[in-house]
């Protein structure tokens, strides 16, 4: 391969078709590994996932955005440890034989991954260690200078960055990035965002070669399944959403509907076994006219596939979609009340939610539904409302988060603004769980967090919902297994909120008064 340029080697509908994109350097480049840390068990964050912080049940996302320039650079490994079940120790042993770590870090799992960089260096100590991902976007001065073993911070999107550091490229001449000099930090100027996706590489080949595709499970989609990206960005001003805030931007930026069917025809050769693909983009279905014009390239494929979605999509979109392969959509419903969803910047209507939802139930569409609690304006009456707006909703699946406050979002800003942040505002406890970080007067945060399990127990023990899940098991031996362990899981992490939730009662009642002489 000739110096400074890589191939993703592009199998087209008629054949093979290989590009190769030029990136100027002037030596090899160091010998780069990508990694998403070991973390807490089941943490479903870092490098791939949209909530970081350990799931109900086990959840393993694909790492997109390090296997982009993993596959720009000559000699690079993408290292995903936590579904590979890879622990610390082997982690920092492999890492011995690396000149650049470049590790993908979240707000949640910040100190942890700190740790392990530092295990890494006492045992390397040559290796360059560079940290990504949206906590350093926003906290990059905050980050170096509590983290001495970062050498180099890169802002939002770090495809270019990374790989010209790698490359030798002089770093103040490096745009995106931050690092230390002379016991000061230096911000070197923004990065614009990626115009041409089509010019970066296929993640499947990086997939292919470096990760075990068995090893990721997410509840609600088929199993084996495999993720990636047609877009980036995402133009929705939702205050609480992490990734166009802090990471992906909010310019939509899209790839050429046949680069994409390109890189499917050949995901699908590569993985025969695969049950479904899933289009993790911000919003997959933004636009109509590209919606519809990529069906019709998926559609000879006859792949079985799922995406993201908004409850805008209208119903002749959504019949596309179900006609080339479309099986479920990951909708954010947040709320059901429509103050919230105002509050928020939404850019929904619960009507509107509602009209889409039975456009999906009669296309045969299955749908997940995201909910929210926690969110300004929560009340009881509100959580009251939500829940029973997602009973009547009825949609296959539901998650139901607590509202997290990231730095970086206008929900952290106003948050902190109205004094509504806990006093201790930890994100997660020490088992990764998502712990309530956002209170208000008459909600404290003990309510909010019983409310979820409320929430799930309201949804799931009704006969309609529970005929569902026993259906799967009966009539599917592997999603009989796979129901049994995500049962026993969630059954866990449901008693662990319910002790926390009675243990906080107790510290939060007041002192009983002197008795009466």
């Amino acid at each position: 391969m000739p110096l400074g340029t890589y191939q993703n080697g592009s199998v087209g509908l008629g054949g093979c078709t290989c590009k190769s994109v030029k990136i100027e350097a002037s030596n090899m480049p160091l010998k780069t590994l990508f990694l998403n840390p070991p973390s807490f068990e089941n943490f479903d964050g870092g490098a791939g996932s949209r909530w970081p912080a350990t799931r109900e049940i086990e959840s393993y996302w694909y790492p997109v955005w390090l296997a982009y320039p993993t596959g720009m650079l000559e000699g690079a490994r993408l290292l995903d440890a936590p579904p590979h079940h890879i622990t610390a120790e082997e982690t920092i042993r492999t890492c011995k034989d690396y000149e650049l770590l470049v590790l993908f870090t979240s707000t949640p799992g910040f100190p942890g991954d700190v740790r392990i960089a530092e295990a890494i260096k006492d045992s390397n100590p040559h290796i360059k260690i560079a940290f990504v991902g949206p906590h350093v976007s926003v906290l990059p001065e905050k980050s170096l200078m509590e983290a001495k073993v970062i050498d180099v911070a890169c802002r939002k999107e770090f495809d270019y960055s990374i790989v010209e550091y790698a490359q030798g490229k002089p770093i103040e001449d490096i745009l995106g990035i931050s690092y230390r000099k002379n016991g000061h930090v230096v911000h070197n100027p923004d990065r614009p965002t990626i115009e041409n996706l089509d010019a970066l590489p296929h993640v499947t080949d990086v997939y292919r070669r470096d990760l075990d595709v068995r090893r990721y499970n997410v509840p609600f989609l088929l199993h084996p399944f495999v993720s990636l990206y047609t877009t980036r960005g995402c133009p929705a001003q939702c205050t609480f959403c992490l990734w166009p805030q802090t990471l992906s931007g909010h310019p939509w930026r899209k790839r050429s509907t046949h680069d994409v069917a390109r890189e499917m025809a050949k995901a699908k050769d590569y993985w025969p076994y695969v049950k479904e693909f899933f289009f993790d983009d911000d919003t997959f279905n933004l636009q109509k006219a590209r919606t519809i014009e990529l069906c019709a390239k998926l559609k000879p494929l006859g792949l079985t596939w799922s995406c993201t979605s908004r409850v805008t999509t209208d119903f002749e979109t959504l019949k596309a979609m179900k006609e080339a392969g479309c099986r479920l959509l990951i909708v954010g419903y947040e709320s059901g009340d429509q103050q919230i969803l105002k509050n928020i910047k939404k850019g929904a209507t619960i009507e509107r939610a509602r009209q889409f939802t039975k456009d999906c139930h009669k296309l045969g569409l299955v749908v997940h539904g995201d909910f929210i609690l926690g969110l300004p304006g929560e009340t009881r009456e509100t959580i009251k409302n939500t829940i029973k707006f997602a009973k009547e909703l009825d949609v296959e699946t539901i998650q139901v988060s607590v509202a997290h406050a990231f730095p970086g979002t206008e929900l952290h800003e106003s948050a902190i603004k109205n004094g509504f942040m806990t006093s201790d505002t930890k994100m997660v406890d020490d088992g990764g769980h998502q712990m309530v970080q956002i209170e208000y007067p008459g909600l404290p945060a003990t309510e909010i967090l019983e409310a979820v399990h409320h929430f799930y127990d309201e949804y799931y023990f009704r006969p309609k919902a529970a005929y569902r899940i026993l259906r799967k098991a009966v009539f599917d031996n592997s999603e009989r297994k796979r129901l049994y362990k995500e049962a026993r899981t969630f059954l866990k992490l449901r008693a662990q909120r319910h002790k926390w939730v009675k243990e906080n009662r107790k510290e939060e009642a007041p002192a009983p008064e002197p008795a009466k002489a």
